[in-house]
């Protein structure tokens, strides 16, 4: 029994020894673990902070009126956001009588520096607002869906303005008022100018670009600098190269056209030529496509309120963005997101159609790259 008890207590001994010896290291990792589990959190905001109250309230916003719909907003530097709006609203949605504030532009703090009041005349339902990243001038594009506000009736038009708002450089106008959905969808065989609320647009670098026409008539349209119809494509419809309700269009480096297909909840991918290629299907309500200069595809997901990152083959990769319409709500939320820009300093700003506000979404310093977006592609 005298040897047993020696026995163990030798190994007694041993293993406290070698507990002893090892003791530093495995405090070192003990500590390193505490350093790297971080508590709480719930990455609501992604890779990104953002500032409380950045989007404030126009100046005349007194008493019952505030900001209609966000609809779109396109980023000229970082001191100067142009932004689309659906007029000013009281709180049941009521359009003010002599609403303004349709195109409007913020600097960087949020601040209103501009207000294209002088084309309220031609305003309704601006849909998106863009800049060309191949245009020197930087004209400002917007498409408006038309439509009557109740004092004139808007037709539906795609307008080309000089970067400071003060002429009009190419518009295309709809001859005819809006008509409804049933009575476009009656024309299988519209006009170059027979739009079906056209919805959004994007650029090719020799000046051409593409429309998405959008929420009646099915088909992507094609036009050159000067405005002049080349060639279309798409019908309406749910089989491949159909489409209902296009909100979104994108081009990679080789040139391959990706659709957001809204209400098919989908993405079709085309040749330039409008050869269909594949869908990425079960895409929930995509509102906007926003291809960065990595080529990564970023949907914007309406129903969702997230910006959903996948790579050019349709592979999810990640998302982030959450509804913030709750009472209360809380900075950075989304609230129907209806389109994205980046900024050349990286920040990315989200315009909120429900709530009626634009989101700043400024890059975290630690911020992971891969969950970035990255600058606008821009096609050699």
């Amino acid at each position: 029994m005298r040897l047993v008890r020696i026995g163990i207590g030798a190994t007694l001994a041993a293993f406290t020894t070698l507990a002893a010896c090892g003791g530093d290291e495995t405090a070192s990792r003990a500590d390193a673990a505490t350093v790297a589990a971080a508590k709480g959190g719930d990455d609501r905001t992604g890779p990104y902070e953002v500032v409380e109250n950045w989007w404030q309230p126009a100046p005349d916003h007194t008493g019952e009126w505030s900001w209609g719909s966000v609809s779109g907003v396109a980023v000229d530097t970082p001191d100067r956001i142009i932004v689309a709006v659906w007029g000013d609203q009281d709180a049941e949605g009521q359009e003010r009588p002599g609403s303004t504030n349709y195109l409007v532009v913020v600097d960087g703090d949020g601040n209103m520096i501009e207000n294209w009041s002088q084309w309220d005349s031609i305003f309704n339902r601006p849909h998106q607002v863009y800049i060309s990243p191949y245009d020197p001038d930087r004209h400002v594009w917007v498409v408006e869906r038309g439509g009557d506000n109740t004092v004139r009736d808007i037709h539906e038009q795609i307008i080309k303005f000089t970067n400071d708002g003060s002429e009009i450089a190419l518009r295309l106008l709809d001859p005819n008022p809006r008509q409804s959905g049933e009575e476009a969808r009656a024309n299988p065989n519209p006009g170059p100018l027979d739009f079906g609320q056209a919805s959004v647009m994007t650029f090719l670098p020799n000046g051409d670009f593409l429309v998405g026409d959008g929420y009646q008539n099915g088909r992507i349209a094609r036009y050159d600098a000067q405005g002049e119809f080349i060639s279309e494509f798409g019908s309406v419809g749910t089989g491949p190269g159909q489409f209902d309700l296009i909100h979104g269009i994108a081009v990679d480096r080789d040139r391959h056209v990706y659709v957001a297909d809204r209400q098919n909840d989908r993405i079709q991918v085309f040749t330039e030529m409008g050869e269909f290629i594949e869908e990425w299907p079960d895409v929930t309500n995509p509102a906007g496509i926003y291809m960065d200069e990595d080529e990564n595809v970023w949907v914007v997901s309406a129903t969702l309120n997230r910006l959903v990152k996948y790579n050019k083959q349709g592979e999810y990769q990640y998302y982030f963005g959450v509804y913030g319409g709750t009472m209360g709500g809380f900075p950075g939320g989304l609230s129907r997101p209806h389109q994205m820009d980046v900024g050349p300093d990286g920040t990315v700003y989200v315009a909120s159609w429900d709530g009626g506000w634009l989101n700043q979404f400024i890059p975290k310093p630690d911020g992971d790259p891969a969950k970035l977006v990255g600058r606008p592609l821009r096609l050699q």
